[in-house]
């Protein structure tokens, strides 16, 4: 038996994919190749190059490798891209779930782990999150991710009398950074990490959006967790439901006191040697001062803990990160 991971020739997805392997889990890959690389899959695991959004090629990968359970990381993953091209996010999120529900049960699958997000909160009126925590996502993508939550729940409400009720939970996070592997970085051009390397690259300072908010350098405060940790917690979720465990409905990745954005700038200009100097700039519109998730509850259930210092998180994505 084996587990799929939708999106696994993405930069978390592959993370997740290895992270299974090293439990000693089969992992088999199913991808579009629309923003995943297949150069991040390793050799010897199945690849399915297919969308989610595919029925019957997702059921066929599902029966051909004897899939016992599903992460699913497949997605439209940028939230200010989603703004601009809402109907293709929600194709792809909230279709490609849907299609993914369906296709899990014709072939009689019944475990599955979400990759959600904690943008399903929008901006909440307190700095640090909970799973009780209101959802009021601002975005196109942070609603696509919770409508995914809403068809897994529905989902788990119908089938839970039949005789292959689908036990699912959904993980949620912020800025995933960091990496564990020298052939795998983020690949993303509208991520934090990558922008900032792009900027020092090309001999272009790296710039703070604001020095004027209520923390304690002044600088907005945000979660950052290690991709590889995500990927643990991912593998544990998917280990307690092969084990007949109830999860939560929901739970939050979250380091609970959260880094400055000067604390990653200076990790970066650490990591990297670069002499060129951080710049102060204005305020972005819109940007809360500081926006963190509890972790509690996953680091009870699903071994989440923050394995990595800032310093570590930046210096092992500068490590991977493509230099020319």
């Amino acid at each position: 038996m084996s587990w799929l991971v939708t999106g696994g020739a993405g930069y978390i997805g592959s993370h997740v994919v290895r992270a299974l392997a090293g439990a000693g889990i089969a992992p088999v890959v199913l991808d579009d190749l629309s923003t995943g690389l297949d150069k991040f899959i390793p050799s010897d695991v199945p690849f399915v190059r297919a969308s989610i959004l595919d029925r019957g090629e997702v059921i066929a990968a599902l029966k051909d490798y004897d899939v016992t359970g599903v992460i699913h990381c497949a997605g439209y993953k940028f939230a200010g891209e989603s703004v601009k091209y809402p109907l293709h996010t929600y194709e792809q999120n909230v279709d490609g779930t849907r299609v993914l529900l369906d296709a899990i049960s014709a072939a009689g699958v019944t475990k599955l782990v979400f990759s959600s997000s904690a943008g399903v909160y929008g901006t909440p009126s307190t700095a640090v999150v909970t799973e009780e925590t209101g959802t009021f996502p601002e975005s196109p993508y942070g609603e696509s991710k919770l409508i995914g939550e809403w068809l897994i729940r529905d989902q788990v409400r119908a089938t839970a009398d039949s005789e292959a009720p689908l036990k699912a939970t959904s993980l949620r996070y912020f800025n995933v950074v960091g990496s564990a592997f020298l052939e795998v970085w983020d690949a993303s051009p509208h991520n934090l990490l990558p922008k900032v390397f792009a900027r020092i690259v090309d001999g272009q300072p790296p710039v703070i959006a604001g020095t004027d908010y209520p923390t304690a350098d002044g600088t907005c405060v945000r979660d950052y967790v290690h991709v590889q940790d995500l990927a643990i917690s991912h593998v544990a979720a998917a280990q307690a439901l092969d084990k007949g465990k109830e999860l939560e409905k929901v739970y939050n990745l979250g380091s609970g006191d959260g880094s400055s954005v000067r604390q990653i700038m200076e990790a970066i200009v650490k990591a990297t040697g670069t002499d060129l100097p951080i710049q102060e700039g204005p305020r972005r519109p819109g940007d809360p001062a500081s926006i963190v998730a509890k972790g509690e509850l996953a680091a009870r259930d699903l071994d989440w803990k923050m394995r990595y210092s800032v310093d570590e998180m930046v210096a092992s994505a500068w490590a991977a990160h493509p230099k020319a």
